[in-house]
């Protein structure tokens, strides 16, 4: 059976939903079902789980072990370093954004990471010495802001575009929060299904 673009506008709008909806079930394949990919998954969540309990007793020997104080070689090298860095991820980030790159959202996190990190380091490493105050300050009100925006915005992108596909695959209602949704599909894991379908809701 064919249909041209007449006929599918004829359709009703629930009845165009049903047949995206089908077509998107038929076409969709989670690329996790792969055996290499599950593989790679497996060894992935081996990695991180492993080093999450080595981190654990490292933590607390260094909180027993560590000095209150050290100096350290290549201060200003390291700080420099770690400034351009931060410099590259925002204009890395801003360049991705104006071009409306999907890669703009891992700009984000990064610099969001970077901008917390900055803050950490300068306001600890300053603690009672004359800078302290400036770095308190230069925290509160420029690197921590422009952190909460970047984790915002990579956020609110991330959501824009599962909301995206769902419209075009023809689900209906509000679409379940990041923590339901797979990995490249829009399944709720307590269903094993697309979510939003239909037949999931209530006449």
């Amino acid at each position: 059976m064919e249909w041209s673009t007449d006929d599918l506008r004829l359709m009703e709008p629930r009845e165009r939903a049903a047949l995206i909806r089908a077509l998107a079930e038929l076409a969709e394949e989670d690329p996790l079902d792969d055996p290499g990919h599950r593989k790679g998954r497996r060894l992935f969540i081996a990695v991180t789980v492993g080093s999450c309990v080595w981190m654990i007793p490292w933590i607390v020997y260094l909180a027993f072990t560590l000095p209150g104080n050290h100096t350290a070689d290549q201060w200003s090298a390291t700080w420099t370093g770690f400034d351009i860095a931060l410099l590259a991820a925002l204009a890395g980030t801003t360049l991705a954004t104006l071009r409306k790159r999907q890669v703009a959202i891992v700009g984000m996190l990064i610099t969001s990471t970077l901008l917390t990190c900055d803050a950490w380091f300068d306001v600890m490493l300053s603690w009672g010495a004359d800078e302290f105050p400036l770095s308190v300050v230069t925290a509160l009100c420029g690197e921590l802001p422009l952190a909460g925006l970047c984790f915002y915005a990579a956020r609110r992108l991330i959501r824009l575009t599962v909301h995206a596909a769902w419209i075009r695959s023809g689900l209906t209602g509000v679409e379940p929060p990041l923590t339901r949704i797979r990995l490249f599909t829009l399944i709720d894991p307590r269903q094993g299904r697309p979510s939003g379908r239909i037949s999931d809701r209530k006449p």
